[in-house]
């Protein structure tokens, strides 16, 4: 790829603020008969299915070499995951957008293989545009962005999500929500972990950590950490969280959060 990151990035920038705009005009209009299940708590609309058409036409004519990972399957094609891949979730929060809860945004990576190498996340309610790429640094609307400074779990504020499907494991994540509660200024459950992670990536929050997610989720937000300082791992203190769906994201209270993590989930 010969692409300057950063030129790539604005341009990815413009077509998610596009889509954001498509998102607020459909929700004030959306009607919850418009609601398809993919299964069980697993919601779509055709508010993501027609933005993430918009954002594959779009993307395309940006990087025609890239191939695309997709929530809704628009391209009826099935990528190589150690390609270059687009790797977009059009209307990442759908349950809030369909509650008319004001957490929901677009989320767009572009990844080499394993690796993100650019991203944005654009929340329309906010009107706040993320952005990263690979060596360039993480942004908002323009600013520059830097993880919190805290370095313990007693100072810290975190983010996670609750599973809605395969609910096997449970019990492990119950008890790490009871230890971290007991040891840290709060819990937080956005509804969306693109939105997530940029918070981390922007100090707002000190971490957030899930399973069970897609690499749409966090292909963009796990860039916005990296290149905002922050430190991005599994569960097992690896780099398969991609493609694996379990991702710590953190400032430097990360050694803290990963042992909770890991004395319940790994040891259960």
């Amino acid at each position: 790829m010969t692409t300057d990151l950063a030129t790539l990035t604005h341009d990815i920038s413009r077509i998610a603020t596009d889509a954001g705009a498509f998102l607020l005009q459909e929700r004030s209009r959306f009607q919850r008969d418009a609601i398809e299940y993919k299964g069980l708590n697993n919601l779509v609309s055709y508010v993501d299915k027609e933005t993430e058409k918009q954002l594959v036409a779009e993307l395309s004519q940006l990087l025609p070499e890239a191939g695309f990972i997709t929530e809704e399957g628009t391209t009826g094609t099935e990528a190589d995951p150690s390609a270059l891949n687009w790797i977009i979730d059009p209307l990442d929060g759908t349950a809030n957008f369909i509650h008319n809860l004001p957490v929901f945004c677009v989320s767009i990576g572009l990844a080499q293989g394993n690796t993100p190498i650019a991203g944005v996340v654009y929340d329309p309610n906010r009107n706040e545009c993320f952005s990263a790429w690979q060596g360039g640094g993480a942004y908002c609307n323009g600013h520059k962005l830097s993880v919190s400074t805290s370095l313990h779990l007693g100072e810290s504020l975190i983010s996670t999500g609750f599973p809605y499907y395969t609910f096997e494991q449970m019990p492990q994540y119950l008890r790490i929500l009871e230890s971290l509660m007991q040891q840290t200024h709060g819990l937080r459950r956005m509804g969306s972990a693109a939105i997530d992670l940029a918070y981390v990536a922007a100090g707002r929050f000190d971490a957030f950590y899930e399973y069970n997610l897609h690499s749409w989720d966090m292909a963009a937000g796990v860039l916005l950490v990296r290149e905002a300082g922050g430190i991005v791992t599994d569960f097992e203190g690896g780099d398969a969280f991609l493609f694996r769906g379990d991702v710590i994201a953190a400032c430097g209270i990360h050694p803290e959060l990963i042992g909770v993590i890991q004395q319940f989930w790994l040891n259960s």
